[in-house]
């Protein structure tokens, strides 16, 4: 998770003091803590609100009701009855789901739409329930408290970092914290996980679903994973590094071999005869897919922001990376990119108040440049970093529509690459648009529907979806990555532009 979280739990954790001990709900047995649970509780307040701020809820009452319905019941079995549980479906694409200590469950958007069937989706909050019942989150507390202030000192690292424009050096000090003592919602050890699996398992059971769904979705998170590597692979490029729910959620064959083995012991215990499927294609139907309209869509090489009306275009071989808070467009080799920005109002008057506020410089010059009919202002300097020496510096301060400023940061891990990318970062700079007729018509959102499986297959349903590699993707979300086709008339998902 990200670093804000972990610092804003953690900090209370290590003031703690030395804790007490409690007997865990699950296993009956005592274990020191430095968090019993009204600590618990506290925390997950606290941190809930958090991250509603990063994520935003999914603005559909309809899907929130759904999911909140469904993790009631699953907790109803669970061996924490007497929480009050929460259970939120966040406006991400990110294909991910985790629990918060006190009773705080979430799952994305971006995850629901490649479960395909209600049951499928209890296996993912089952899974997430166990965390909490088990006080995993708990456990990792004290365990950070044994392990002193260096999980802290990196996350505070990352989130200066990330003010500084150094794209994903956030996501940087989780990993480096992560390999000390993460934090709640950081990756469990295997045996964390494997009880959660245990569970989830149970609790599938106890609500009537078949714990073997459990199977199912760590399969269909690793075809996810497959997919990216297919596409990297394709495109000349290294795989990618497991990211989302499966960087927390080991998924090797032997866990698989475990997860089946869980599930089978409840073969005859209960009907497992529903899987929900058609209630859970009816409650998609329409869910937003991708990027939210809200938060600025990309598109190919393309981003558009519509409520902001700017748009930008990513260089050949670039990639397009939208925070909360900027927008960056990294190089294929990931040392280099151009970070945008909206500018607080009280950063300054004038393109000079915001360079000198927002980037403290100390020595260069500036001149006054005209992009795409946009009045900017260009620095071109130095500054010093947090060990005093000079760095190069080289930003933008544009004055946008609906008048908004941004300012446009060149940013890389060194000087040599920064001159390396000078050429590519100004192309990037030169795109930074008012939004065209013809990119608001590229800048449809996306959304799931479902229909009948054709007689061609996903490959007539592939020429009318907007997605890249549509028949792959499409096969992907359905749950036929790895091979087979539905049968005709199925209901299968599909994408479509709005």
């Amino acid at each position: 998770m990200r670093s804000i979280f972990t610092m804003s739990l953690l900090c209370t954790a290590l003031l703690a003091g030395c804790g007490s001990t409690v007997v865990n709900p699950v296993t009956g047995e005592e274990e020191r803590t430095v968090m019993d649970e009204s600590a618990e509780l506290a925390e997950g307040r606290k941190a809930h609100q958090q991250v509603l701020q990063e994520y935003g809820a999914y603005a559909n009452p309809a899907v929130q009701a759904y999911v909140n319905d469904l993790g009631q019941r699953l907790a109803a079995h669970s061996h924490r009855t007497q929480l009050e549980w929460h259970f939120t479906v966040l406006d991400s694409s990110e294909l991910n789901a985790f629990a918060l200590p006190g009773g705080y469950v979430y799952v994305t958007r971006g995850i629901m739409a490649y479960m395909d069937s209600e049951a499928d989706l209890a296996g993912v909050m089952g899974h997430e329930i166990g965390h909490v019942t088990a006080r995993h989150g708990a456990q990792r507390a004290t365990r950070q408290q044994n392990a002193g202030l260096g999980v802290f000192a990196a996350s505070v690292l990352g989130a200066v970092l990330e003010s500084q424009g150094v794209s994903g050096a956030g996501r940087m000090a989780g990993q480096v914290s992560q390999t000390v003592a993460a934090g709640y919602v950081a990756s469990y050890g295997r045996d964390q996980e494997l009880q959660a699996d245990g569970l989830g398992a149970e609790y599938l059971s106890r609500s009537h679903y078949d714990p073997r769904n459990m199977v199912d979705v760590i399969t269909v998170l690793k075809n996810q994973e497959r997919f990216a590597a297919d596409q990297a692979q394709a495109e000349g490029r290294p795989a990618p590094a497991q990211g989302d729910w499966l960087s927390s959620h080991p998924s090797n064959d032997q866990r698989l071999q475990i997860i089946t083995q869980l599930a089978s012991q409840y073969k005859n215990q209960g009907d497992y005869s529903d899987e929900g499927r058609a209630r859970y294609l009816k409650i998609i139907q329409g869910m937003a897919f991708g990027d939210s309209a809200s938060q600025g869509l990309s598109r190919g090489r393309n981003f558009y922001h519509t409520p902001l009306d700017v748009a930008l275009t990513a260089p050949q071989g670039w990639r397009i990376q939208n925070a909360q808070d900027s927008l960056s467009l990294v190089n294929a080799a990931g040392d280099a990119a151009l970070v945008v920005r909206l500018v607080p109002g009280q950063a300054g008057k004038t393109h000079a108040e915001v360079l000198r506020s927002a980037l403290k410089p100390t020595q260069g010059r500036t001149e006054s440049v005209t992009i795409n009919g946009l009045q900017a202002t260009r620095f071109t300097g130095t500054r010093q970093n947090a060990q005093g020496q000079a760095q190069p510096l080289d930003a933008t301060v544009v004055s946008g529509p609906k008048d908004t400023v941004y300012l446009l940061q060149s940013s890389a891990k060194d000087a040599p690459a920064l001159q390396r990318a000078r050429a590519s970062l100004r192309e990037a700079e030169g795109s930074f648009r008012a939004m065209t007729a013809q990119d608001r018509l590229a800048a449809k959102p996306w959304v799931i529907r479902n229909v009948a499986y054709p007689k061609g297959g996903f490959a007539e349903l592939a020429k009318t979806s907007p997605i890249a590699n549509p028949e792959q993707q499409l096969r992907l979300i359905n749950g036929y990555y790895s091979g087979g086709e539905p049968k005709p008339g199925q209901r299968v998902k599909v994408v479509e532009a709005l």
